[in-house]
C-alpha cells in the first residue's frame, strides 16, 4: 500500500505515539499472534476462519480441519460440504469453505502449493484481503508489508488520538504513515492483546490501563473523579 500523499502526524501524536509503544511493548513484551498453526498455509487458512469468529473458536476448529487437509493440495481437492461440517461453528462457513477450497486451489495452481512473500500476491487468492495478508507474512515471515487492522486495532487506535478514520485501509495508511516500519508487526499484536485484556470494547478499564496517560479518550466519557 503506498504511503506517498496522506498527510504527516504532527509532532504532538508522534511523540505521543512513541510513548504509546514504549508503555505496550512492557506491558505486552511477548505478545503474539493467538491463532494456533504450525506453518504459513494453515495460519492462512485459520486468519481466513477467523473473520467474525474468535480465536479461541478458531483453534477448536482447526486442529480437526488439518488433520483431514494438511496441505494446500489436500484441501484444494476436499468436498465443500465435508469443509462446511467441520467449519460450521465459526459462521458465515459455506463462504468460509469456499474461500479455503479456492485459496487453496490457488495457491496450488499459481503458486506451487508455497505461499508468496508478497502482499499483493497473497491477495489475489480468495478470501484473503490485506488484514489476512498481513497476519501471514508478518507473523510467519516477519515481513512488515503493513499494519494489521482487526476490530481491536480499529477501536483502540482512535480512542488514542492515533487516527480519526473508520475504514481500515485508511487506519493502516495512517498508522503506517505514523509508526516506525520495525513496530508495524508488534504494535498488531500487542493492541489486540491490550483489547482482550484492558480495554474491552462494552467495559474498558481506563483507570488499569497502563496507556491511560497518553490516550485521549477520544468519545468515550469523562472519567469519574
Amino acid at each position: 500500500m503506498a504511503r506517498s500523499g496522506c498527510s504527516v502526524p504532527n509532532g504532538d501524536v508522534k511523540d505521543r505515539a512513541r510513548k504509546i509503544l514504549r508503555g505496550l511493548k512492557r506491558t505486552y513484551p511477548d505478545a503474539e499472534c493467538a491463532l494456533l498453526h504450525d506453518d504459513a498455509f494453515q495460519l492462512l487458512a485459520a486468519t481466513i476462519l477467523s473473520a467474525q469468529c474468535t480465536d479461541e473458536r478458531v483453534n477448536m476448529v482447526t486442529p480437526v480441519l488439518f488433520e483431514k487437509y494438511p496441505t494446500a493440495e489436500a484441501l484444494a481437492t476436499g468436498r465443500i460440504r465435508d469443509i462446511e461440517r467441520i467449519i460450521k461453528s465459526t459462521g458465515f462457513f459455506r463462504a468460509k469453505s469456499k474461500s479455503l477450497k479456492g485459496m487453496a486451489q490457488g495457491l496450488v495452481g499459481e503458486f506451487g502449493g508455497e505461499l508468496p512473500r508478497d502482499v499483493d500476491q497473497l491477495v489475489k487468492l480468495p478470501g484473503v484481503g490485506r488484514k489476512t495478508a498481513n497476519v501471514v507474512l508478518g507473523v510467519c515471515y516477519r515481513i512488515a508489508s503493513g499494519v494489521v487492522v482487526d476490530t481491536h486495532v480499529r477501536r483502540i487506535s482512535n480512542l488514542l488520538g492515533l487516527t480519526s478514520q473508520e475504514n481500515p485501509e485508511k487506519i493502516e495508511v495512517d498508522l503506517m504513515n505514523l509508526l516506525p516500519k520495525t513496530q508495524w508487526i508488534d504494535f498488531s499484536h500487542r493492541i489486540i492483546h491490550h483489547g482482550r485484556k484492558v480495554c474491552i470494547a462494552r467495559r474498558p478499564r481506563c483507570v488499569d490501563c497502563t496507556l491511560l496517560k497518553w490516550c485521549p479518550r477520544v468519545g468515550l466519557p469523562p472519567l469519574e473523579e
